[in-house]
């Protein structure tokens, strides 16, 4: 299998997404052309999920390379340079965004004795060693994941961390994705994840496809099919970990942890390293992104909801306390409290391999 949901177009100067925002009435695939189009679909969910984001991103990047029209490498790296903070301000939560473009603008850095062409070749190799290591990284996940569950298993998830989301495979949804694959019987109920429903339109889609058996709950719903016994464990993905272990992701996942705290159910989540954010010491430290009211006022309403005159705060994330977090997956094992430690001895782990 090959990832769909972000490719190059053949000649290298388009970005080729899945268009989200039309699931699952719909399936369509735009192209992406210019820095307005780029930011536009990073900001309007057209991709989303922090790793789909991540990838997305250095797609981006490396298409934009390839359409500049400079003198010399150096032009190249100036103007890319204020295309990467243009990229960034879409969505400042999701740290793979960053993380992403950091690395594509330090090949840029590296390789500016090389021509032009070799340049822009060079950033396409990059876009794609990314693309490829987070299929790695979601297989390895999904592989850590499954030792948490077992036969007849009842999981919650909450928001969309499926292959969508990512490269191929998933994050929160991987484990559940391997089981069904070998044969191992696993329910989901899957929260619809208000106000931009990725629970419902993405998550129930893509696990109804895949032969899973799935339930899709109302977010209001969490607290009852726990309560009446049906969750073993909830399984989230997650958009940025801050040093200590706190969490940031989907509107929504912090009341489902507590919840989940208060019927003793495991809270685990999913995600990549680059969504460690090692530079930010505490949740309370993550910028969260606030939207649109309309998204809650009229966005899936023939008619509007509420009255216009009525205030609406819509933040997209909120952040869980590490706290009631019984461990993180990730490609490298599944991290324990206390995260502080843990989080620092994989840093550690990372950076020593990068230095051999």
């Amino acid at each position: 299998m090959k990832p769909v949901n972000v490719q190059f177009r053949d000649d290298y100067r388009a970005v080729i997404l899945q268009d989200q925002t039309v699931l699952p009435r719909e399936t369509r695939f735009i192209e992406l052309k210019t820095p307005e189009a780029m930011h536009e679909a990073i900001f309007s969910l057209r991709v989303r999920g922090a790793p789909a984001i991540g990838i997305a991103a250095a797609f981006s990047y490396a298409v934009t390379a390839n359409r500049l029209d400079v003198a010399d490498t150096g032009a190249l790296k100036e103007a890319l340079t204020a295309f990467a903070d243009y990229l960034n301000s879409s969505r400042p939560t999701a740290v793979n965004l960053s993380w992403a473009l950091n690395r594509m603008e330090a090949v840029t850095a590296v390789n500016l004795a090389l021509t032009l062409n070799e340049l822009r070749q060079r950033l396409i190799r990059e876009a794609i060693a990314i693309q490829e290591e987070d299929v790695d990284m979601c297989r390895r996940i999904a592989e850590n994941g499954l030792t948490l569950l077992q036969e007849n298993d009842g999981v919650l998830t909450h928001c969309n961390a499926g292959p969508l989301a990512t490269s191929l495979y998933g994050t929160a949804l991987g484990p559940v994705l391997l089981a069904n694959d070998r044969g191992m019987k696993v329910r989901v109920f899957a929260d619809e994840t208000r106000p931009l429903l990725q629970g419902a339109r993405i998550t129930s889609y893509e696990l109804d496809r895949a032969g899973v058996d799935v339930t899709l709950i109302c977010d209001n719903m969490a607290a009852t099919v726990m309560k009446n016994g049906w969750i073993d464990a909830c399984f989230v993905g997650c958009d940025r970990i801050a040093a200590n272990g706190d969490v940031a992701n989907k509107i929504g996942t912090n009341g489902v942890a507590i919840l989940a705290r208060h019927y003793n159910i495991p809270f685990y989540v999913l995600g990549p390293t680059s969504t460690i954010d090692f530079e930010t010491a505490t949740g309370d430290d993550i910028e969260i992104e606030l939207r649109d009211p309309e998204e809650i006022r009229s966005k899936w309403y023939a008619e509007p909801q509420a009255p216009a005159s009525v205030k609406c705060y819509n933040p997209a994330f909120d952040v869980t306390n590490h706290d009631l977090i019984a461990g993180i997956v990730t490609e490298h094992g599944i991290l324990r409290a206390p995260y502080a430690d843990s989080i620092e001895a994989l840093r550690r782990t990372l950076f020593d391999k990068t230095t051999d």
